[in-house]
């Protein structure tokens, strides 16, 4: 496994995303269950992966919970990454939702809380005053945020008066705006950027295309229209052509390029021990810079089809219950 430090900290560069953890629109209760989330988040520590990412909205905070009953007497292998909603920006309000997210984690601190999105309407003094409260109780070791741009971002370590040492946004081969300021930003602030959604939630894999596009929590994902499958396609068969000079698939060869860029960790989901064995297997793929070039170059000419739409609130309860 291939380690990424900031800040003092030690992280695993492909880490694992929970979001569907107790979500239904993953498949959760039909593809898989508790027992196989469990067996993924040991399989992940016992790999190396040490960075495990949650949020409050995931399926109501079921996520956490399950998060927290797997990691019983592992505690301390894990580094656990939660969030607060938006809707919870008020000081006060951060506050007693971290409370909740400790319960349901069953943990004393939180090894790294984020704001999931940014709250328009509530200034980052607010919602960073109550941050700092929750450092200096010790129930929180790192501030982090999420879908913030660098203004933001900024704006919230002035808030906060340390650093935010993280910012969550998607980022891939079919996204790579990150690379224009907020990753400039990490790599010369010993911060972090963590990409979710590293595999445009499937796109790279190789699994879907214009005849063959997923439902679910993907459905109001705009990059599954058949005009944008069709665009991903060429980016697709150089993963493919990659990953056969590494017998590599062709997820892990999109893991394994993002997670070469320095202070860069990636979370990919599971919903089984083997994929997560997979994702993990990335880290440790070695590309060449031809093979990074012709990455860089086909999917510099990725232009997708319509606007790239952020997940409206009305949107974000349906999926991420």
């Amino acid at each position: 496994m291939r380690y990424v430090e900031v800040g003092g900290l030690r992280l695993s560069a492909i880490g694992l995303g929970a979001w569907q953890f107790g979500t239904t629109g993953w498949g959760w209760g039909d593809e898989f269950g508790v027992d196989e989330a469990h067996r993924i988040i040991h399989r992940a520590l016992e790999l190396g992966i040490n960075v495990i990412d949650t949020a409050e909205l995931y399926s109501n905070g079921y996520s956490e919970q399950i998060v927290g009953e797997a990691l019983k007497g592992q505690r301390d292998q894990a580094f656990i990454a939660t969030k607060v909603s938006p809707w919870h920006a008020l000081g006060g309000s951060v506050k007693r939702a971290a409370g909740r997210s400790l319960t349901r984690l069953d943990v004393d601190a939180l090894d790294l809380y984020q704001v999931h999105w940014p709250n328009a309407l509530v200034p980052s003094s607010w919602t960073m005053a109550g941050m700092r409260d929750l450092q200096l109780a010790g129930q929180v070791r790192h501030v982090g945020v999420s879908n913030y741009s660098l203004a933001r971002w900024r704006k919230a370590e002035q808030a906060l008066g340390s650093p935010v040492i993280s910012n969550q946004v998607p980022y891939h081969l079919l996204r790579r705006n990150p690379e224009q300021h907020l990753l400039p930003y990490a790599q010369t602030n010993d911060s972090l950027i963590i990409a979710y959604s590293p595999l445009a939630q499937g796109i790279l894999s190789g699994r879907y295309g214009p005849g063959n596009v997923p439902g679910g929590a993907r459905r109001f994902n705009s990059l599954f229209t058949a005009e944008n499958l069709r665009r991903a396609e060429p980016v697709v068969n150089v993963l493919r052509e990659v990953g056969e000079a590494h017998s590599a698939t062709p997820a892990q060869i999109a893991l394994a390029w993002l997670v070469h860029q320095p202070n860069v960790v990636a979370i990919p989901g599971a919903k089984s021990v083997a994929q997560l064995e997979a994702n993990a297997a990335a880290a440790d793929i070695e590309l060449s810079q031809e093979e990074l070039r012709a990455l860089d170059m086909v999917s510099a000419r990725f232009t997708p089809a319509g606007q790239i739409m952020k997940y409206p609130k009305m949107a974000a309860r349906l999926l991420f219950r």
